[in-house]
């Protein structure tokens, strides 16, 4: 029984006749993430924002803007309630009530008498309490979990290839970090520690993706002296693109089914790695190898000394190094 192959083992696709498209859409979707993020913000979870989070599963569907007022009430502050599931599961999201643990007991001891009085039937699930300093705690250190993480990944690249190399993943990188921000701003999707984890692994796939084919780029620039660097580019796509097919639609075949059936707890960290895979994908093919076309990385780039003054001898004659610029 043959194998079954997604790519053929002679594609020849010209990828870099895109590039310029390639460009255009990513500033247009940077900038959009930007200004979205600037603009719209974050719906920053109780995990870095601090607070009480109540579900409460409801005999049959309710008014959401009466229930809001109603919570309102209670003088905590403006009341966040969105449905999640069913219409009749709500999550009712309140600031964090001043005073110590036991303010916070008594603003969820309200919010039970205002539902059990109002609402016959209603069942209430998960309660959920994080402090202002906790979450204060928890957002500055997945702030720096992240920039760490990207910084590591700039120096790993930096020291295994060159500089190039490295400045080119990094600003891939920070390409899917933004769009996939800019993402959870439009759609006002909860942001917590989960989307910090979906992050940290889109970092960690992405960086594996461009590894790949930034080593086999590597290897070509040895192997093709003569080849300019856009089919050499070209070249080192399609002989990797058999594995980032494979491995891209695995993990998008896996994702998507948790985001279509998968429990509401891990929603957003499912829709983040799906968005981030396909924006890694796309960055790996065309961001960092569009930025080693602009910093005019060629066969001649990386070439030893040795090898210099070698070429240098054969069209001039015996050379020494210090002869060399």
């Amino acid at each position: 029984m043959r194998p079954l192959k997604l790519v053929p083992e002679d594609t020849n696709i010209d990828w870099m006749r895109w590039r310029h498209l390639a460009t255009v859409l990513t500033v247009t979707m940077v900038a959009a993430s930007i200004a979205l993020l600037v603009f719209r913000g974050l719906n920053f979870g109780i995990d870095f924002v601090g607070g009480q989070n109540v579900r409460v599963t409801f005999a049959q569907p309710v008014h959401i803007d009466t229930l809001r007022e109603r919570i309102g009430r209670l003088g905590y502050g403006e009341a966040t309630i969105q449905q999640f599931g069913s219409p009749t599961d709500i999550a009712i999201r309140l600031p964090v009530p001043g005073g110590d643990d036991a303010a916070a007991s008594k603003a969820v001891a309200q919010i039970r008498n205002v539902i059990g009085s109002n609402y016959p039937g209603a069942h209430i699930g998960s309660v959920e309490a994080v402090s202002g300093k906790v979450s204060g705690e928890l957002f500055q250190k997945g702030a720096m979990a992240l920039g760490f993480a990207m910084l590591a990944v700039a120096i790993y690249i930096w020291f295994r290839f060159e500089w190039q190399f490295g400045l080119g993943a990094l600003l891939a990188l920070a390409q899917d970090m933004i769009v996939t921000l800019g993402f959870f701003a439009l759609t006002q999707l909860e942001f917590n520690l989960n989307t910090i984890a979906a992050l940290l692994t889109i970092i960690g796939y992405s960086l594996n993706d461009k590894i790949v084919i930034f080593d086999r780029v590597r290897e070509n620039l040895r192997k093709y002296r003569k080849m300019e660097i856009v089919p050499l580019l070209n070249l080192s796509i399609n002989e990797t693109l058999a594995r980032t097919v494979m491995t891209s639609l695995t993990l998008i075949t896996a994702l998507t089914a948790l985001v279509v059936l998968g429990p509401n707890v891990i929603f957003g960290f499912s829709l983040a790695m799906l968005l981030g895979i396909v924006v890694g994908t796309y960055s790996s093919m065309f961001v960092g190898n569009g930025i080693l076309i602009q910093f005019k990385v060629g066969p001649g780039s990386f070439k030893s000394d040795e090898e210099k003054a070698a070429e240098v001898k054969e069209r001039t004659g015996p050379v020494s190094f210090k002869d060399m610029p």
